[in-house]
């Protein structure tokens, strides 16, 4: 009797959690609601729900709210979410972390307009506090992806979590970088969490959120819309001790993240290039403003507040020790010269799919590298 009562309690629980939930979805969704006024709101009434069951009256008399507002939170309590969310959420292996709950990176809570609510794949752990972003453009020079790659590698390799969007170029370098090292690595998106953007990176970001995790502040099902990305750029630098801006145009989104760095009190770090190359201009520029100039890890490590812990990473030579029988194969294929995946695909017999995860994972262990226009080497 006692048993089947505790289930009974268990399951209530249970329920009451994603109500709440439902509620913290609801009201962060509602159009002009933006993450102060989010805040402000749960102050005054206590919680979403209590929000999202508040008259007209109640929230009209708020300063910040008028006509328009109120009525799309009376709109939003009445629309009930997509039915199965929480079954997805689990399929998914997403969990839902609100400012009000214990493991909500703390970091994030020191800036001015942290989201209500992250939605997360993977583990955020507490040495996470230590992280680094490295960011820059999606067109990327193959020194910049050199230099991307290193750096992020170096800083997993000291016991930071290397921060990124997920992005072309040299996002995407980043995360590998720290992942070669055995490091950990945190992905924000512009998207919602169970849309990978772009699509070549869907296995990327599996690897991510099994060595870091998969952040976004949008709803499931959220495209990656334009506007998306600077919301999502403030997160990273918030996460992050500092920002390191590998390559970066006069006009580019690593631009605008380097800034809200210095709006949220973080380090900001360039990394120089060539005076005739369009992507060192943004670098350039915020050197002459007083970024610091990095040339390799320890001028980023002398600047932050670590311990110099150092991780247990694989040479190559271990990693060689590690292959499979399918990624050896395809690794005999690989030569010191470029060769293009179409070849690798046709002379392994590997599905265009498969031979992409075997080259992600090649990479992970620093036996290959990835050229610009899908092209492999030998590393």
């Amino acid at each position: 009797m006692e048993k089947a009562e505790q289930v009974s309690g268990d399951r209530e629980l249970t329920e009451q959690m994603q109500l709440d939930l439902e509620s913290w979805q609801r009201l962060s969704a509602v159009p002009g609601i933006g993450p102060v006024l989010f805040r402000q709101l749960v102050k005054r009434f206590g919680s979403p729900a209590k929000v999202l069951g508040a008259s007209r009256v109640e929230l009209c008399s708020l300063p910040n709210i008028d006509e328009k507002r109120a009525q799309a939170i009376l709109e939003a309590a009445g629309l009930p979410l997509k039915e199965g969310w929480s079954t997805l959420l689990q399929q998914l292996g997403v969990t839902i972390l609100t400012y009000r709950d214990s493991n909500y990176p703390e970091k994030l809570l020191t800036t001015y307009d942290y989201p209500p609510l992250l939605y997360v794949k993977g583990q955020l752990t507490a040495a996470d506090e230590l992280a680094v972003a490295v960011v820059g453009s999606r067109r990327a020079s193959s020194y910049g992806q050199r230099v991307a790659e290193k750096l992020a590698a170096d800083l997993a390799y000291h016991g930071i979590t290397v921060v990124s969007g997920l992005a072309r170029g040299i996002d995407s370098m980043a995360h590998k970088g720290a992942l070669a090292a055995g490091g950990r690595t945190l992905a924000v998106l512009g998207s919602g969490i169970d849309i990978i953007y772009p699509p070549e990176h869907r296995v990327l970001g599996e690897q991510i959120a099994r060595c870091g995790a998969l952040i976004s502040e949008f709803p499931l099902g959220s495209e990656p819309d334009a506007g998306h990305f600077p919301r999502r750029n403030r997160i990273i630098s918030g996460l992050s001790l500092g920002v390191v801006v590998v390559e970066a145009g006069l006009r580019s989104g690593a631009l605008l993240t380097a800034r809200f760095a210095l709006d949220q009190g973080r380090e900001v770090f360039a990394v120089p290039g060539s005076i005739d190359a369009p992507g060192s201009q943004g670098t350039h520029c915020l050197i002459q403003e007083g970024a610091k100039l990095v040339q390799k890890v320890e001028d980023i490590l002398e600047e932050l507040p670590v311990s110099g812990k150092v991780v247990d990473v694989k040479s190559p030579a271990q990693s060689m020790t590690d292959l499979s029988a399918e990624e050896g194969k395809l690794l005999a294929l690989v030569t010191d010269q470029p060769v293009p995946v179409d070849n690798l695909i046709a002379q392994s017999g590997y599905q265009a799919s498969e031979t992409l995860s075997l080259l992600l994972s090649l990479e992970m262990k620093g036996l290959v590298q990835q050229l610009s226009g899908k092209r492999f080497v030998r590393r």
